[in-house]
């Protein structure tokens, strides 16, 4: 029981690492942003949530494959904070992410009516 409720929670964890990618670029989306005001956002869904441990390795990769391009900004209250700015090339990764997720949640919610108790 203890190994299934494990795998179970690697599962979990291994879907929100994928997707949490594109829900940072439909942040960026809208408008530019730094990585704390990231955080705070996705915080504010609960299956999201998640560190400065997880999503500053996640924007530097984003930055090196050119989906997402950075400036400095000096802040009211404190140091200068980098902020993250979609690119055309995010915006392509963005859009074609969101044309195949509807397709698979779709999928996905169709068989997991299937198996629900009746």
């Amino acid at each position: 029981m203890v190994e299934a409720a494990r795998k179970r929670d690697v599962a979990i964890s291994q879907l929100r690492r994928g997707v949490l990618e594109f829900c940072v670029l439909a942040l960026l989306a809208e408008e530019e942003r730094y990585g704390v005001e990231l955080v705070q956002q996705l915080a504010r869904e609960q299956a999201l949530v998640t560190t400065e441990g997880t999503l500053y390795p996640l924007l530097g990769r984003l930055r090196r494959e050119g989906a997402v391009e950075t400036t400095w900004q000096e802040s009211p209250a404190g140091p200068p904070r980098r902020y993250y700015r979609l690119t055309s090339a995010g915006k392509r990764s963005l859009a074609a992410f969101v044309e195949q997720w509807a397709s698979f949640r779709t999928s996905v919610d169709s068989i997991l009516r299937t198996g629900e108790p009746q």
